[in-house]
């Protein structure tokens, strides 16, 4: 999968933020860092998807982003967490 470049909305900076510790740059060295993408529920729009990913920051914290993905590539973050032990699991059998 392409990802050309990673769209932020405000609210969802500030809450990953406040409520999970998480930071931009954080999910932005996920994607970086090659995740392990899997797709979720179809979207409304054609050819945009909700995807789930998981992977590791530069200091291998392990994080679970949900993402659009747009049909110019881009990727719409929704949200953003540390994995919970089932999804670390998960990720460490891919």
């Amino acid at each position: 999968m392409i990802i050309r470049r990673i769209i932020w909305l405000d609210n969802v900076v500030e809450k990953i933020h406040k409520k999970h510790g998480i930071t931009t740059t954080e999910v932005e060295e996920l994607f970086q860092n090659g995740p392990k993408i899997r797709r979720g529920p179809k979207g409304n729009f054609i050819r945009e998807s909700l995807y789930y990913a998981l992977g590791r920051t530069n200091s291998n914290r392990l994080l679970f982003t949900v993402f659009i993905h747009k049909r110019n590539s881009d990727a719409l973050i929704i949200t953003a967490r540390q994995m919970d032990s089932k999804e670390k699991s998960i990720y460490l059998k891919l």
